[in-house]
């Protein structure tokens, strides 16, 4: 009987031990389950939440801006008119003797505003530096103001081309003891004025106009010559559109 007993005992622990057995092991396996899930439940959570129950946010990152080098390519500027370029259809003449300088630059004034045609006369003996020297009495300048004679300069062209389709002629020098440089008379005896319109334009540091207009007029012969001005050495473009305001030129 008591051998019975023990026996009895044997198997009762034992079947303890395969219950208690089999139930850890099915804990363990609901719980291996259970951890994926909730890492799956962490790798969805919104605003970058982290599962280790920190409070940190992702912050967004910000959108590039735009490449400005990318998009419609905005409209290139048209390239101002260039006044110094003359219209070739023009019907004004710019014709000049310029001694310095001073001359010419209201010549390329004149020709800027107008779109006319410039015309340089040229000695074929040009002027130097000496020559010009007025406080020289032995200069060429003042030889030749001295003596008339010596005045009639020879030019390298004195008749422009296609003289005739030039309606308005504007003809400039400085002035040299109160007339006109006398390199400018072989031009006006050269050519035919009839039924031009002739603007003289001088430049000097003090002088006057004078009667310069009209002792070349009387070279001329007909012709409809207009009053003439008188501009300083350093007369300026805005000099030169005012005087051809007034005339109606511009």
């Amino acid at each position: 009987m008591e051998t019975v007993l023990l026996e009895l005992r044997y198997l009762v622990s034992v079947l303890v031990a395969v219950i208690l057995g089999f139930a850890i092991g099915y804990e363990s396996l609901l719980l291996g389950a259970t951890v994926p899930a909730f890492a799956a439940c962490a790798d969805n959570a919104p605003n970058g939440n982290t599962p280790s129950g920190g409070n940190e946010q992702t912050a967004e990152e910000p959108e590039a801006p735009a490449d400005p080098g990318e998009g419609d390519s905005p409209a290139e500027p048209e390239a101002p008119d260039d006044p110094g370029t003359p219209d070739t259809d023009s019907n004004i003449l710019i014709v000049y003797f310029s001694a310095q300088g001073h001359t010419e630059a209201v010549a390329g004034y004149i020709a800027e505003a107008t779109g006319g045609e410039i015309f340089e006369l040229v000695p074929a003996d040009g002027y130097t530096s000496e020559d010009l020297n007025y406080n020289d009495e032995s200069s060429r300048v003042v030889q030749e103001y001295e003596n008339e004679e010596l005045r009639d300069i020879e030019l390298v062209s004195a008749i422009p081309d296609n003289w005739e389709s030039y309606d308005t002629v504007f003809i400039g020098y400085p002035i040299w003891w109160g007339i006109a440089a006398w390199p400018v008379n072989g031009f006006v005896t050269a050519n035919d004025f009839t039924g031009k319109n002739v603007v003289p334009f001088c430049t000097s540091a003090s002088s006057g106009l004078g009667d310069s207009g009209n002792l070349l007029a009387g070279m001329a012969g007909e012709a409809n010559w207009l009053t003439g001005h008188r501009f300083r050495s350093s007369a300026s473009a805005d000099d030169v559109r005012g005087w051809l305001g007034d005339l109606g030129v511009i």
